[in-house]
């Protein structure tokens, strides 16, 4: 895992996800800009983390792929989503560990 800062989350998703970087620099741009507007640091630590979650889902091949087919179960909205939801759940959970949040 990478630090969790914007520079060293955005050198991960160039090497992981390089098609996610424009949505990186945008998240990265509109958390500077709310976090000047309200004082505070929330909006960037809600970056890091979203950032840092992500990058320990997709630098797993086998865990980003599962978690897409879940979400596809969920948004299809076919069958009951509760077991879908449930291991969502504990995917991004394991990559909070991962990434220490």
């Amino acid at each position: 895992m990478p630090e969790l800062t914007p520079d060293a989350l955005r050198a991960a998703v160039a090497k992981i996800a390089p098609s996610r970087v424009p949505a990186l620099t945008q998240h990265l741009f509109e958390a500077a800009t709310h976090a000047r507007n309200v004082g505070g640091l929330a909006p960037l630590r809600a970056f890091v983390h979203s950032w840092a979650v992500f990058v320990a889902i997709e630098r797993r091949p086998g865990r980003a792929i599962r978690l897409r087919e879940l979400e596809r179960i969920v948004d299809e909205g076919e069958a009951d989503p509760t077991a879908a939801l449930a291991e969502i759940q504990a995917i991004r959970a394991a990559a909070e560990r991962e990434a220490g949040l």
